[in-house]
């Protein structure tokens, strides 16, 4: 069930400590927002001189309080901030919202005072959110103890920033999108950013949740619970582009992002990945309205060609089908326009809509009734008939007339998408004129931005559709006994052993191994030279040799070149109709192992035809990535090529990511390449790099 955080958003009674009269102290707006409710529970003013704060006696402590306090909000500089939670914590409180700086981010001996701070809370039984932060409301229960107000309405916000949160309010105010609580997420020294998203998710007065996050802490474990919350999660972050720290020595280490890992974590766990607030509240206001389909048929709707083509590539752009409609459809709609107006797809009114503006709402319902519609994009000049009555310009002259039947269809409109509940959205020249108004108080979106209305589209789109795995986070696997020998043999030998096929091999570190092991199979050999970062970069890879006098002579050859400690010996596998792919699997700080699959070889990063997900990876997942590749058509045979036998990889790719997961002291786990065949998939060379 996750922490009780009741005394955290329903408290019994709520004191701030550091009230002030003073506007330029935090304490002063958050006492003026916690008095916006006396009548709900009682609020007690705490400022050490006393005297009254806000017309309102004020105590000189929480201990001349004279009563037990349920939440306790600490508003007060940092040298009084232990002795105030002490305080807290000996009257009672259940939970405290840490208002105070000057911990984790200010270096290690903030870091120390506040996981102090943290031991001494958990320890009373309280829970705390902070030190560091902007304070909490929730519209639910008349709690309001940040500096701002938050519309009611169904959005949990829970932020790192403050300034963020207030943007997307005035964004989303045009929408009707309100929160039902907000958090300001500071350092999380307890309370968690997963705790609050499982917490928000039983919450039934939240229908969405909103994260602006910097720092996920547990990123595996906030996938996990954004999975598991059943309901829209949708996910700002920053930092995303920057690539790991660590120094990679592998391709899977090279080419994994901070960005890729949250990509995802994101599509794996179903959250909703924006990259601005505009983005964000887009997302937002297309969720709710409602309305979800599994499929992608989308009919791009317009009254003007230049809309119509602009809006139709932008639609693709954000993962949406156009297709051309089928003929009955196109019958159907030839029924309710003119001659000149367009039926494939984009469908054009053609100027119609000045002649008789019902034709939008007609054009609608026939597209909305249509079996091979899942979705609607309306775009161009709806609204500016009204806007020309309503004096918001654009209009034609004297446009009182159309004003009238275009209110008309917007009102029919509205009772279509009763009846047939796909989702709409709107892209307007006027979209805040009265007839788009009536949609939007309808609950459908409208944008003024053609990308935001495509972008809003999608996210309603592909329900249940996407993954055959559907939203998850694999659990892993248990620790396994650490890797001993992480050399090129050892790696070998761990993936042999979960079933992952090789060629056969030997190790070998002079002339007469390499003629024993030539003696104990047949060739085409190849010769590998070990502990030689990147061996095929470095010619430290030689193939194709086809006897034991070849063999022997490019051993000399290299030798003479590399002096290599020890080389392998091993047989030549049948490249003939194969594909070469990468399988890796990266630690992530955060996230913890993170997969990667794609075209291998030796130009796998010049390429970078990969595809990420949280390890171990399931073989029906795998499959699904093998397929989102921009190469996939090679998979099924080019050009004459048979076809390859991507269900035996996606099984070896499960192999290799279970055993990177269950052996968490491996910081790189690579085969590349992973040859596969028509028969069937056999890792050609392996690679580990220890943490």
């Amino acid at each position: 069930m996750g922490r009780d955080l009741t005394a955290l958003f329903d408290p019994r009674s709520v004191a701030v400590v550091g009230a002030s009269d003073d506007p330029a102290k935090y304490g002063h707006a958050v006492a003026a927002q916690a008095l916006r409710a006396p009548d709900r529970r009682p609020v007690h003013l705490v400022n050490r001189r006393g005297g009254t704060v806000l017309g309102r006696a004020a105590a000189t402590s929480l201990t001349a309080v004279g009563e037990p306090v349920d939440l306790v909000v600490i508003s007060v500089p940092g040298a009084g901030f232990e002795a105030a939670v002490d305080e807290a914590l000996a009257c009672g409180a259940r939970a405290i919202v840490a208002i105070t700086a000057g911990f984790a981010e200010a270096g290690p001996a903030g870091l120390a005072r506040q996981r102090s701070v943290a031991a001494r809370v958990r320890a009373a039984g309280s829970v705390l959110v902070g030190p560091n932060c902007l304070g909490i409301a929730d519209n639910t229960t008349e709690l309001y103890l940040a500096s701002d107000r938050f519309a009611p309405g169904g959005v949990a916000l829970l932020s790192q920033s403050g300034n963020l949160a207030l943007e997307l309010q005035l964004r989303g105010e045009p929408h009707g999108l309100g929160f039902s609580r907000f958090v300001s997420l500071g350092n999380q020294a307890d309370v968690t950013l997963v705790d609050l998203v499982e917490d928000c998710a039983r919450h039934a007065a939240t229908s969405a949740i909103a994260v602006y996050a910097e720092d996920f802490g547990d990123g595996r474990a906030f996938a996990a619970a954004a999975a598991a919350a059943g309901k829209p999660v949708v996910l700002l972050t920053a930092g995303r582009g920057s690539a790991s720290a660590r120094s990679a020595q592998s391709h899977t280490g090279a080419l994994t992002t901070s960005a890729d890992v949250v990509a995802a974590a994101c599509r794996d766990a179903g959250v909703e990945l924006v990259r601005t607030p505009r983005e964000m509240t887009v997302v937002l206001a297309a969720l709710a309205a409602g309305v979800r389909t599994p499929g992608r048929r989308t009919a791009v709707f317009t009254d003007g060609g230049g809309h119509g083509a602009v809006a139709a590539d932008a639609a693709e752009d954000a993962g949406l089908d156009v297709p051309e409609l089928g003929g009955p459809t196109q019958d159907r709609l030839r029924t309710v326009l003119w001659e000149q107006s367009s039926v494939g797809n984009p469908v054009d009114l053609a100027g119609m809509g000045e002649q008789r503006p019902l034709s939008y709402a007609d054009t609608v319902g026939a597209l909305l009734a249509a079996d091979e519609v899942d979705a609607v994009l309306m775009t161009g000049y709806f609204g500016g008939y009204a806007a020309s009555e309503g004096g918001l310009g654009g209009g034609p002259a004297g446009g009182s007339v159309l004003a009238e039947g275009e209110a008309r269809a917007a009102k029919e409109i509205v009772a279509h998408l009763t009846a047939r509940l796909k989702p709409l959205v709107v892209q307007s020249m006027y979209p805040h004129s009265p007839s788009c108004r009536v949609l939007a108080e309808a609950g459908v979106p409208v944008f003024a931005a053609t990308e935001d209305a495509a972008r809003a589209l999608a996210v309603t789109t592909g329900w249940g559709a996407a993954d055959a795995e559907g939203p998850g986070v694999p659990p892993l696997p248990p620790a396994a006994v650490p890797l001993a020998d992480p050399g090129y043999h050892g790696v070998r030998a761990l993936l042999d052993a979960a079933g992952v096929p090789f060629p056969v091999a030997r190790e070998i570190t002079d002339e007469a191994g390499l003629l024993a092991a030539a003696a104990e199979f047949d060739g085409p050999y190849v010769l590998k030279a070990l502990h030689v970062l990147h061996k095929s970069d470095a010619g430290g890879v030689a193939l194709r040799l086809a006897d034991r006098e070849a063999l022997l002579a490019a051993y000399r050859e290299m030798h003479a070149r590399l002096g290599a400690p020890a080389y392998s010996v091993e047989a030549m596998a049948d490249l003939t109709d194969g594909i070469e792919l990468i399988v890796g699997v990266n630690q992530d700080p955060r996230f913890g192992p993170i997969a990667l699959v794609g075209l291998g070889g030796v130009l796998t990063e010049s390429l970078r035809d990969v595809a990420f997900a949280l390890a171990p990876v399931p073989a029906r997942r795998a499959e699904a990535l093998l397929r989102g590749l921009r190469s996939a058509a090679l998979l099924d045979g080019v050009r004459g090529r048979p076809a390859v036998d991507v269900a035996a990889a996606a099984a070896v790719i499960e192999r290799i990511t279970t055993v990177a997961a269950a052996h968490p002291e491996i910081a790189e786990l690579e085969v590349n390449p992973l040859l596969v065949r028509p028969d069937g998939a056999l890792a050609l060379d392996a690679r580990a790099v220890l943490r």
